[in-house]
C-alpha cells in the first residue's frame, strides 16, 4: 500500500516597497526643472505686464500714442549692446562675416519683429481689450503649426491638452472681463482691429519660431545684434514717416521721460531673456507662459487703476499654470532632416556636416529621432524603419 506524503509550503510574504503618498508623487511630477522652467516663464510675463503699465500710462495719463517711437528705443539699445558686440569680435562670428553670409535673412526678420510690434499696439485703437486678449492666443497654434513643419518638433498628446487648458485659461479670463464691463477701446472699425490682432500674433509666432532656431543653432548674441541692426535702421525710417509728428505733439516732461525709459529697459530686458528661455525650453513654451502677462496686469490694475475684482480671474490663472505644468512634465521629440538644417546656416553652397558621403547603394535616412535636450546633436539617432 502506497502513502502519499504531501507537504505545503508557506510562500513567503512580498515585502514590496509601499505605495507612494501623495506628497511624493507631487515632488516626483514637479521637479527641480520644472519648476525652474515655470518661474523663467513667469519672469518674462512680469517684464510684459510692466511694459503694458508703462504703455498705458504713456497713452491714458499723457496721451503720448507712440508705438514706433517706443520699439525703436528699444532696438537702439539691442544695437548699442549686441550689435556692437559682434562688430569687435573675430572669425565667423564677426558682424561683416554674418552680413555676407545671412544679411538678407535677418534683413526679412527685423521687418517681421517690428511690425508685429506694431500691429499689436496699434489694434488697441480699434477693437476692445477682450478681444485683443482672445486673438492674441492665435500666437499658439501658428508657433506649434510652424515648429512642428519647419523645426520639426513632435509633439505629445499631453502637451496639446496643456495648450488646451492654457486657451481654456485665457477664455476664462476674457469671460471675466466681459461680465466686469471692461470693454474699453470699442471703435467703430472692430473687424479691422480684430484682424490686426490676427496679423500681429501670425507674426509674433514666426518670429520666435525663428528666434528659437537661431539661439539653438546659432548664437543668442547674433540675433539680438542682427535684431538692433535692422530693428533700428526699419523702425526709425516708419517713424520718420507715420509717427513724427506725433512725437511732436508729446508733451515732454520728466514724467514722460521717465516712462519712455521705463519702457525701453523693460523691453530690452524682455528681448535679452527671452533667448535664455527658448533655448531652455520652446517658442510654444515661452508663448504659453506669456498668457498670464494679461492677469498680472489686472492683478497691478487692482490698486493702480481700480479695477473691480472678479474670482474669474484667480481661476483663470490657476487652470493656466496647471497647462504650463502638464505641458512641461513631457519632453517634445525632433525629426531631424539634416537637409532641413542647410537652409539658414550655410550659404554659398557648402556642406551642412562633414560625414563621408554614403557609398553606392546605400541610402540615407530621411528621418531621425531624437529626444529634446540642451544640444540635440550630442545624442544617439534611433533609425526609423
Amino acid at each position: 500500500m502506497m502513502s502519499v506524503v504531501s507537504t505545503v509550503e508557506t510562500v513567503p510574504r512580498v515585502t514590496g516597497t509601499p505605495a507612494p503618498s501623495l506628497y511624493q508623487r507631487i515632488r516626483r511630477v514637479l521637479t527641480r526643472d520644472l519648476l525652474v522652467t515655470l518661474a523663467l516663464g513667469q519672469v518674462l510675463s512680469l517684464l510684459i505686464c510692466a511694459i503694458s503699465l508703462t504703455s498705458k500710462y504713456l497713452t491714458d495719463r499723457f496721451h503720448a500714442n507712440t508705438p514706433v517711437f517706443q520699439s525703436f528705443l528699444n532696438y537702439i539699445l539691442l544695437f548699442l549692446v549686441y550689435t556692437t558686440t559682434l562688430a569687435v569680435r573675430q572669425g565667423e562670428g564677426n558682424l561683416l562675416a554674418i552680413l555676407k553670409q545671412r544679411w538678407w535673412k535677418y534683413m526679412i526678420l527685423g521687418l517681421i519683429d517690428i511690425e508685429a510690434n506694431y500691429l499689436l499696439l496699434k489694434a488697441y485703437q480699434y477693437t476692445t481689450l477682450s478681444s485683443v486678449q482672445l486673438l492674441d492666443c492665435f500666437v499658439i497654434p501658428v508657433v506649434l503649426l510652424l515648429s512642428w513643419f519647419f523645426l520639426l518638433v513632435r509633439y505629445k498628446a499631453v502637451h496639446y491638452v496643456g495648450a488646451g487648458l492654457c486657451l481654456l485659461g485665457v477664455g476664462c479670463m476674457v469671460g471675466a472681463d466681459i461680465l466686469l464691463g471692461r470693454q474699453q477701446g470699442f471703435g467703430e472699425q472692430k473687424l479691422f482691429g480684430d484682424l490686426l490682432v490676427l496679423g500681429g500674433a501670425t507674426l509674433y509666432g514666426i518670429s520666435n519660431v525663428c528666434e528659437e532656431f537661431i539661439v539653438k543653432n546659432l548664437s543668442r548674441v547674433e540675433f539680438l545684434g542682427m535684431m538692433g541692426l535692422f530693428g533700428s535702421f526699419f523702425s526709425g525710417i516708419q517713424l520718420a514717416i507715420m509717427e513724427h509728428k506725433e512725437l511732436l505733439r508729446v508733451p515732454w516732461d520728466w514724467q514722460i521721460g521717465l516712462l519712455y525709459i521705463s519702457f525701453s529697459a523693460f523691453m530690452f530686458g524682455l528681448y535679452s531673456f527671452m533667448p535664455l528661455v527658448i533655448k531652455r525650453t520652446s517658442a510654444t513654451s515661452v508663448n504659453l507662459s506669456l498668457l498670464t502677462a494679461d492677469l498680472y496686469s489686472y492683478f497691478c490694475g487692482l490698486f493702480l487703476f481700480h479695477y473691480k475684482f472678479s474670482a474669474l480671474y484667480l481661476l483663470s490663472f490657476f487652470i493656466i499654470i496647471l497647462g504650463l505644468v502638464l505641458y512641461a512634465t513631457s519632453s517634445t521629440y525632433v525629426a531631424q532632416d539634416p537637409r532641413v538644417y542647410k537652409q539658414f546656416r550655410n550659404a554659398g553652397g557648402q556642406q551642412a556636416t562633414d560625414r563621408p558621403p554614403l557609398s553606392a547603394g546605400v541610402l540615407e535616412p530621411s528621418v531621425t529621432y531624437t529626444s529634446l535636450g540642451p544640444e540635440a546633436g550630442d545624442e544617439i539617432p534611433v533609425r526609423v524603419a
